[in-house]
């Protein structure tokens, strides 16, 4: 009896083991990581139990199947979902929408409520271009009073800064 209580002990130890690689593989092993560059259309918070960052990226290009005028084929748009796992890097992102990114990500086999919506998770910001620099924009770093000529005039000389 001893004996084929070792064997029940030593197949459930090493059962367990199998499961915890197959869990950290599926889970928690980088499968691929690369970076994607587009027009930043969202980052988001939510969730109901865990608040994650959620994004989207629009990619641009041309199909080269066929003419423009078949199906399937001409200017294409492509949608990159992706997680922030970074608050530091989603709070950059959030001020960036409409801007051209290339950010980096990586690649899980599976998703984790805790980390996101996606496989794809967001590491870093690689290049953040402002691709609508116009003077007519305005800026959260100025503020702009209806009936004022827009330039604010400091008194008694002294410089008035706003971040």
């Amino acid at each position: 009896m001893a004996i084929v209580k070792k064997i029940i002990l030593w197949i459930c130890i090493i059962g367990v083991l199998i499961g915890a690689g197959a869990f950290f593989f599926h889970f928690y092993f980088v499968f691929g990581e690369g970076t994607k560059a587009g027009e930043l259309n969202f980052v988001v918070k939510k969730g109901i139990v865990f608040k994650t960052y959620e994004g989207r990226l629009i990619q641009t290009g041309l199909t080269s199947k066929g003419a423009v005028s078949t199906p399937g084929s001409g200017l294409q748009s492509n949608e990159f979902n992706f997680s922030i796992d970074n608050k530091e890097v989603a709070e950059l992102l959030m001020r960036k929408s409409g801007c051209f990114v290339q950010l980096h990500y990586r690649e899980f086999r599976g998703k984790l409520p805790w980390r996101g919506h996606n496989k794809f998770v967001v590491d870093k910001i690689e290049y953040i271009k402002d691709i609508y620099q116009d003077e007519n924009v305005i800026d959260g770093s100025t503020s702009v009073i209806p009936g004022s000529t827009g330039n604010p005039s400091p008194a008694n000389n002294e410089e008035t800064i706003s971040l």
